[in-house]
């Protein structure tokens, strides 16, 4: 049965719709009224204005039983759908008007290029009135300002190890790479095998992170000690120097993608494979209980490649 547009923009409202559901559970007027906490006629004149609408009854009854018309069955699937979509159109108002205040997100400019963009536009578009703090700064420091209080949230790279007070959110798996000057990009670095050996290779490296961490250990579990021509702060750094012809780096795939240099240094195919990054979002346990932090949270969720 297809409901008339007429019925759907008459005074047909959501409580009619729940008596009526609630008749054709119980098959029982009496009961149903009681339930309802109405009176017995004022439930029966509620089922007569919805059949007077519907054009159709939507019950058949006798003295003893009541039961649900061919119309009333096909009613019931309309009904119940209504309902569902009323119910789910007000939690989405309601978690809207509820999501207010700040929200401060520190990120690389790696990130604020590549990943936060459209989350961002999202966010903003569905809790306008929620006011932005977008911070930037060398990715390494993203958790330490989650740490430290002064952000709500923050893209890092997921450490190695999780803190039980922090909640992390894979989003995406970057490649960790080898990059050297272009041209003379890997003279007198590599060994016998044509491999990049990092015991003779300058090296241009990051002071601290998550990348460092991994190429301490690649070497340490080696047994070699590095030939450290620099150590800088932040990935888009690391680029930099290694186009100055400062020696060879490492950094996020990502990053010399989106790097202005990332056509003036060259990729080392046979270079050690480092475990990837997986960045997401960093954010305390605490701070996920505010509605302006969760929601951002499950905007994130939703568009995660992990």
């Amino acid at each position: 049965m297809r409901i008339p547009e007429r019925v759907r923009a008459s005074s047909m409202d959501i409580r009619e719709l729940e008596i009526f559901l609630t008749v054709a559970e119980l098959r029982h007027f009496g009961r149903a009224s009681q339930v309802c906490n109405l009176s017995p006629s004022a439930l029966t004149r509620t089922i007569q204005r919805l059949e007077e609408q519907v054009e159709q009854p939507l019950f058949l009854r006798d003295n003893r039983t009541v039961a649900l018309s061919p119309a009333g069955e096909r009613f019931r699937v309309y009904a119940r759908g209504a309902i569902q979509e009323w119910q789910s159109f007000r939690a989405t108002t309601r978690n809207e008007q509820a999501v207010a205040g700040t929200l401060s997100i520190y990120a690389s400019i790696t990130a604020v290029y590549s990943l936060l963009p459209q989350l961002l536009e999202s966010y903003r578009e569905s809790f306008h009135e929620v006011q932005l703090e977008l911070r930037t700064g060398a990715a390494e420091q993203a958790v330490a300002q989650v740490q430290s209080g002064e952000i709500d949230l923050a893209v890092a790279a997921l450490p190695d190890r999780q803190r039980a007070s922090f909640a992390f959110l894979p989003i995406i798996t970057i490649p960790l790479i080898f990059i050297a000057p272009k041209g003379t990009a890997a003279a007198g670095t590599l060994d016998s095998q044509g491999q990049l050996d990092l015991s003779r290779a300058p090296l241009v490296l990051p002071q601290t992170g998550l990348s460092r961490r991994r190429l301490d250990q690649w070497l340490k579990e080696r047994r070699i000690t590095p030939n450290i021509s620099s150590e800088v702060s932040g990935n888009e750094a690391i680029i930099a120097m290694v186009r100055l012809g400062c020696g060879i780096g490492i950094v996020p795939e990502l990053v010399l993608e989106r790097s202005p240099f990332r056509d003036e240094v060259s990729v080392l195919e046979k270079a050690p494979q480092l475990e990837p990054y997986v960045v997401g979002l960093c954010t305390s346990r605490q701070s996920l209980q505010r509605p302006s932090v969760r929601a951002f949270w499950q905007l994130a969720e939703e568009r995660s490649t992990i």
